[in-house]
């Protein structure tokens, strides 16, 4: 049976230091608290980003055989410790107990990607002799760390998110400190006990803080930092950005993604995926379905599919193998979104399965008929509810879809290719997903948003090209 321990420590500058024990992270669930963490003030914060300023050097030169024996030993350890993973992510974040096992799995295949990865940081010979005054000349350039590295990553996703800023800083050779969410900073610090193991790394390589928001700017503000990689929600990341001073921005945000179902869809298939990708994790990430476009024909017969298999979605333990709907993050994020749910109703909407909410349960929710200027169409919903319309023309129904000030992915049920090209064309969004979800993701597929939705991409590969400068020679033979 694993059992967390009562406190655990921050990382400065690669070790285990514990100046308090200042953060009380609670069972989500239960409410209690389930452990306690160090709490990073801003002195600590400074001498952190001091010791990636002075890893910097070191770090870029690692061999890229090291820095994949660094990734490959995170691997091995985080396999040989899935369970207590799992088990700590669903404490903290209230992550059913499958989900969470499969967070875990996502967050070794994003390791063991970022090994790969680590050999294969290539440059370019280039031709300059373009015309007469270039005859005799050449270039080639290739790809140097951007520096110390600053990421701010999310509650919805701790181990994974935190994973696609973590992995590729190492497979590159990038310093970096981070601050995981207060609400679940648990599988971060067990990735900075994890690479503590590696004595390759510089000391100065990792810092992993705990902080509060408010005392927290330092990894915004301090221009020591060269990039800024920020993982949450629209509001927080715009305000950042514009805080953010003259280094570079990676923004992935928020959504309230949209899935298009045609007439020749797979129904059995289509409902299948859309309850999945839109009660996951009680909706609470921002490629989660909130949003359902139905072809006329087929609509009233896969809205009453999708309201009876709502209906018998189970709620409760996220510890309990059966459960499908945990709680949402806090209890205040549950009643801010059954007043959604309320005045979407109250403006005409049809609520078709659950909307009841207890502390911070809140059930499986299925509208029709939702106002478009309502928060629950316009805004990030971020948990377990899904609007649904219906459209006659492939046109009207992209449309739909770009009617939002987000654009992070899509999903579009249909066998016509046709369909898909021009989808593909003309959606604005970062990724559109063919016969299947918006939320379907896989972790080295360049992943990131257009509009609010944010700025860059990740996925090892693409965080890379972020987390690196392009460094330019040119030779003249004489």
């Amino acid at each position: 049976m694993v059992q967390l321990k009562d406190v655990y420590p921050l990382y400065l500058n690669n070790k285990a230091v514990q100046p308090n024990a200042d953060l009380a992270v609670t069972d989500k669930f239960t409410g209690e608290i389930a452990f306690r963490t160090a709490l990073a003030t801003p002195d600590v914060i400074d001498e952190a980003i001091a010791g990636a300023v002075r890893a910097a050097p070191a770090m870029a030169k690692l061999a890229s055989y090291e820095k994949r024996e660094v990734l490959d030993h995170c691997v091995r350890r985080f396999s040989e410790r899935k369970d207590e993973l799992a088990y700590a992510l669903c404490v903290e974040a209230g992550k059913p107990i499958a989900d969470s096992e499969g967070e875990v799995g996502r967050l070794i295949d994003t390791f063991r990607i970022a090994a790969e990865e680590a050999t294969r940081n290539y440059g370019e010979v280039q031709p300059l002799d373009i015309s007469p005054r270039a005859k005799g000349y050449m270039g080639m350039w290739k790809r140097v760390p951007i520096g110390p590295c600053s990421f701010i990553s999310p509650f919805n996703f701790p181990l994974n998110l935190a994973a696609h800023k973590i992995a590729p800083a190492i497979a590159v050779g990038c310093p970096f400190v981070m601050k995981p969410a207060s609400l679940t900073p648990l599988g971060a610090i067990i990735m900075g006990e994890v690479l503590a193991e590696c004595d390759v790394l510089p000391e100065g390589a990792f810092s992993i803080l705990p902080a509060s928001r408010d005392g927290a700017d330092l990894f915004t503000t301090d221009e020591r930092l060269k990039l800024l990689s920020f993982t949450g929600s629209p509001g927080v990341g715009w305000e950042l950005k514009a805080k953010a001073g003259k280094k570079k921005v990676v923004l992935e945000l928020g959504g309230n993604a949209a899935v298009v179902v045609d007439k020749d869809a797979d129904l059995d298939h289509a409902l299948a995926r859309i309850v999945f990708g839109g009660y996951y994790q009680s909706g609470q990430s921002c490629i989660h379905v909130q949003r359902v476009i139905i072809h006329e024909d087929i609509y009233d017969t896969f809205r009453d599919m999708l309201a009876a298999k709502v209906k018998t979605l189970v709620s409760g333990d996220p510890k309990a193998r059966d459960t499908f709907i945990g709680p949402m993050i806090s209890e205040k994020e549950a009643r801010r979104l059954k007043g959604w749910i309320d005045a979407a109703v109250a403006g005409g909407a049809r609520l078709l399965a659950g909307g009841g909410c207890e502390g911070a349960m809140l059930e499986a929710a299925l509208l029709e008929n939702v106002d478009r200027r309502s928060d629950l169409y316009v805004e990030e919903a971020f948990g377990p509810v899904v609007t649904l319309s219906k459209f006659s023309i492939w046109e009207q129904a992209l449309a739909e879809v770009n009617d939002s000030k987000f654009g992070l992915q899509a999903g579009l049920f249909t066998r016509d290719i046709h369909k898909v090209l021009d989808a593909w064309d003309d959606l604005e969004v970062g990724g559109i997903v063919v016969n299947d979800v918006s939320s379907y993701r896989v972790d080295n597929m360049p992943y990131g948003g257009v509009k609010d939705s944010g700025l860059g991409r990740e996925g090892i590969r693409f965080a890379i090209e972020d987390m690196t400068e392009i460094r330019n020679m040119v030779i003249r033979r004489v």
